[in-house]
């Protein structure tokens, strides 16, 4: 990722609407499947800047190791004081294999070159315990990148058939996938495919504070979804997707 965009997501990340509304969405996703199920150690394969394993630390108390390749976003999580931070490339994790009940990775894939995303899921499996969880979130469908995306060096963007496909040939079995941050695809769409054409400038990041009412508008739209999500419904396209896999 682009090292310049470690200090935006820092400035935002806790209170921006898009990473509320994420976060909602993703614990109300995994309710269901961690509600009997003991976790004693989870990797946060990719953790940028840190906040969201921090997050876990702290308030949910989850026994998390963090891993990103960049000392950029290790700075940050360094002085947050996130607990075992590590420095690898997630293609080739320095753990043994089984040693996790679950791995998840954040926004991560995007930002490896086309092909590359398979050697990570392998990886992945390869650290989970039989029974363990793998939770990849990664930004959907080609038609909507943005400057934002040149920007935060984003390298591909996946279908649910490719994400699919890629857990499964890692040899993980698929409990749900679906797309989110939908309900908001039509500005999206307008914004990215009509708006930003016409204007023609250069990549910038989209991680930048709005207006305190155009925050909680946007964030009440991620936060109907949450709900969506977590009655077990899904969405046939968004600008994300969600999947949940385990090992058998």
């Amino acid at each position: 990722m682009n090292p310049a965009e470690f200090a935006n997501i820092a400035r935002c990340e806790r209170d921006f609407w898009w990473y509320r509304g994420m976060r909602d969405i993703l614990f109300r996703f995994l309710h269901p499947y961690l509600q009997r199920r003991p976790l004693t150690r989870v990797l946060e394969a990719g953790c940028g800047t840190g906040y969201f394993s921090h997050l876990l630390q702290t308030e949910r108390h989850w026994p998390v190791v963090p891993v990103d390749i960049s000392w950029d976003g290790l700075s940050y999580a360094r002085q947050m004081g996130v607990q075992r931070p590590v420095q690898s490339d997630i293609c080739s994790l320095p753990f043994a294999p089984g040693c996790f009940d679950m791995v998840l990775s954040l926004d991560v894939l995007p930002h490896l070159p086309h092909g590359i995303e398979r050697q990570a899921a392998a990886e992945f499996a390869r650290v989970l315990a039989p029974g363990g969880l793998l939770v990849v979130r990664a930004a959907a469908l080609g038609i909507l990148r943005s400057r934002h995306s040149a920007f935060a060096f984003e390298r591909q963007r996946f279908t649910r058939r490719a994400m699919v496909r890629m857990a499964e040939s890692a040899g993980l079995r698929v409990l749900r996938c679906t797309y989110v941050n939908s309900l908001l695809l039509p500005v999206a769409l307008a914004r990215f495919r009509l708006w930003e054409p016409l204007l023609r400038r250069p990549a910038a990041s989209g991680v930048q504070p709005v207006s305190p009412w155009l925050d909680r508008l946007l964030y009440s739209a991620l936060a109907a979804e949450s709900r969506w999500v977590g009655a077990g419904h899904g969405f046939p396209a968004g600008q994300s997707l969600l999947l949940l896999g385990e090992k058998s």
